[in-house]
């Protein structure tokens, strides 16, 4: 776990309440009980073409934002050395130097856990899927059959491809930065990270995520992570703005 006042400076980088906006609007096609509330446990939604429908404004567990591996068993991250060194030095730091406390973007895994929700969009028409995040950022999900760029252009969420595997999503991302934290412990990343999401609707408003990281500057073999985001109905995203961050000052690692 980080340090408390580490915890407190890190989130006070994201201006605004917690939550979202639009609240008690009530979104088209929720199902509802005599009571009028959504229905989370209401069967799955369906596209004309019978797969899952993932549109929704989704909520990540902290726990992991904090905490990537917070299941694991502590040897069951199959760091290399130089990586275990790092993500030491990062703990005993109390996440100073965290990216984000900074203004800079969070990682792709970072941004499914984070404290505020992410909005997935699904297009069939254009075969493409998109998600939206509190803090103006977004992916685009190609799902048109192109195979991931070779030698592409480092960016901060890379460039992603999907595809069905059954009734489940199938997301698969290269082309980082390596400049990122897979959480605010300090996991490592580098350039050569290569992240697969496997997203399934449980129901209505349940959703499970298997999410597989593959670094092998930073870690012996492939490891995965579960978990578990759940649907928000009626209420949309806030905007989400890095400004005036008066946090750097406070941080008190050493």
């Amino acid at each position: 776990m980080i340090g408390a006042a580490a915890t407190v400076a890190w989130l006070g980088v994201i201006h605004g309440p917690i939550g979202a906006q639009w609240l008690n609007y009530p979104t088209k096609g929720t199902p509802r009980g005599p009571d009028g509330k959504a229905n989370l446990t209401a069967p799955t939604p369906r596209r004309p073409d019978g797969k899952p429908d993932m549109t929704g404004v989704w909520m990540g567990v902290t726990k992991y934002m904090i905490d990537i591996a917070a299941d694991l068993k502590e040897d069951e991250v199959p760091f290399r050395p130089a990586a275990a060194a790092e993500y030491k030095r990062r703990r005993e730091t109390e996440s100073k130097d965290d990216p984000s406390a900074r203004c800079l973007p969070l990682s792709l895994p970072l941004k499914q856990t984070i404290t505020s929700p992410f909005k997935l969009i699904d297009i069939p028409s254009r075969e493409e899927m998109v998600m939206l995040y509190e803090g103006a950022r977004h992916r685009e999900i190609f799902m048109d059959g192109r195979p991931l760029p070779k030698d592409p252009e480092p960016s901060w969420y890379g460039y992603s491809i999907g595809k069905w595997d059954g009734d489940e999503l199938v997301i698969d991302s290269n082309g980082f930065n390596g400049q990122g934290w897979l959480d605010i412990n300090g996991h490592p990343t580098s350039e050569d990270l290569h992240v697969i999401e496997r997203y399934r609707r449980i129901d209505f408003g349940h959703m499970s995520l298997e999410i597989t990281i593959d670094d092998p500057k930073n870690y012996t073999k492939p490891w995965k992570v579960k978990e578990s985001p759940s649907l928000l109905p009626d209420t949309e995203l806030l905007e989400a703005v890095c400004e005036n961050n008066q946090d750097l000052e406070h941080m008190v690692g050493k």
